[in-house]
């Protein structure tokens, strides 16, 4: 939150002057006059303190549960760390986070390296939320090198909890998206993700279906991030290792890897307009590879199978539709999004995928980062964050406040040409 402004340069009672004269109504219009701006600063002054009082409660509430994480209960140092979560997900507060980095990150590490699995799972989160308050700065580079080795482990040890290397492989994704700006870098932890989603299923794992899921959403998150040439390249290989996990037992996966397979091919366009396996191949067996993608991804678009539960078919079947008219037409979503008086587009897969990635993180406070994180509003062309008509209720009620002041002096100051020069002046 940016420095608080002074209500008391906005209206000055101490340059209220009266011209005295023998008509009493004047002196009362100018106490009237002088009343009422008075009554505007100690109102405006009073939100200030209000909305100043809240934001050193959270900052007190964030330093104790700070203090909570190296407690001996490790139900306490969870507790501890959800509670560092809900803030930083919830509350915008970059200039408490940069004075407190190496605290924040050895909390991170500390949950990491010695907790179980409800409590890496926390300080695996607690270190995406870091990446975001602080956007992409040397301290934010600085923690993906601290971390990057440890969550290459996390990710490869099966005798870690499920949940925990779930959000391992997010949390790296979303480490090296907003730190690394090396195109090797990025690639090879596509490859440590990839590794991960293209081991073999078992049919009775719903949990392991759920880790290749995340770990297929985080490893298209970093695709969005590879220029059109290399993305041209590597299409024919990725649609192919995509196609056999549309045959997975699991809806999200499946979705996944659709939604995967779009990304690959609005890429690929982006570098040739015209580009289908069938005609970028020399490889005769490459239009037989696009005849069954789209094959399959028509029968998934109308998928009725009893045995599937129809919450997930109807989820399947829309998702399907989109896919299909984006690799046989090259559509794109169109998905707006408001957000106070804003309206945010996705109007492609590459940015609806990079939306998906950050609201996993962020939950329910996505649409205050979206207002107010200038990080979150450069990836997705919004602009500065508007300081003036209420973006968010309770950040902007100082600032519609002090607005609401600027235009009564603008109004006083016009209603006082008209009048007789005994009127107080302002």
């Amino acid at each position: 939150m940016g420095p608080k402004r002074n209500s008391k340069k906005v209206i000055s009672t101490s340059k209220v002057k009266v011209e005295h004269t023998d008509d009493s109504s004047n002196i009362d219009t100018t106490s009237i006059a002088s009343s009422d701006i008075q009554s505007i600063v100690d109102e405006g002054l009073g939100l200030e303190a209000e909305e100043q009082t809240e934001v050193d409660q959270i900052e007190e509430k964030l330093k104790d549960a700070i203090d909570l994480t190296t407690q001996k209960s490790q139900q306490g140092r969870v507790s501890a760390l959800k509670t560092l979560c809900n803030f930083l997900s919830l509350k915008y507060l970059p200039y408490f986070v940069f004075d407190r980095r190496m605290t924040l990150q050895d909390c991170a590490e500390r949950a990491l390296k010695k907790g179980k699995c409800a409590e890496q799972q926390e300080g695996g989160k607690l270190a995406s939320l870091l990446c975001f308050q602080m956007g992409p700065t040397l301290d934010t580079e600085t923690l993906y090198k601290d971390m990057r080795s440890l969550f290459l482990t996390l990710i490869n040890d099966t005798s870690l909890g499920i949940g925990a290397r779930e959000q391992c492989c997010y949390t790296l994704s979303i480490l090296c998206f907003v730190a690394s700006h090396n195109l090797e870098e990025i690639e090879d932890i596509m490859k440590a993700l990839s590794n991960v989603f293209k081991q073999k299923l078992s049919s009775d794992s719903p949990q392991l279906s759920a880790l290749h899921s995340a770990a297929l959403a985080s490893w298209s998150l970093l695709y969005t991030l590879l220029p059109p040439k290399r993305v041209y390249d590597s299409a024919e290989a990725n649609v192919t290792m995509l196609l056999k996990l549309l045959e997975s037992g699991d809806v999200d996966l499946r979705i996944t890897a659709g939604e995967a397979i779009a990304l690959v091919y609005e890429g690929a366009r982006d570098f040739d307009d015209e580009f289908t396996l069938a005609n970028d191949s020399e490889d005769k067996n490459t239009g037989d590879l696009e005849s069954e993608l789209c094959n399959m991804l028509k029968s998934l678009a109308t998928d009725s199978q009893k045995f599937r539960a129809k919450k997930d078919r109807r989820q399947q079947r829309s998702s399907f539709r989109d896919v299909l008219r984006a690799v046989e037409e090259g559509d794109t979503p169109d998905v707006h999004i408001k957000f106070g008086t804003e309206v945010l587009v996705l109007d492609s897969w590459s940015r609806k995928k990079q939306y998906d990635a950050i609201c996993q993180v962020l939950g329910s406070g996505m649409n205050l980062h979206l207002a107010e994180n200038e990080f979150l509003r450069d990836i997705f062309d919004l602009g500065p964050p508007m300081l003036v008509g209420g973006v968010t209720t309770k950040v902007s009620k100082s600032e519609r406040h002090a607005m609401n002041m600027a235009n009564f002096k603008s109004r006083s100051i016009a209603r006082q040409k008209n009048r007789d020069k005994r009127v107080a002046a302002f």
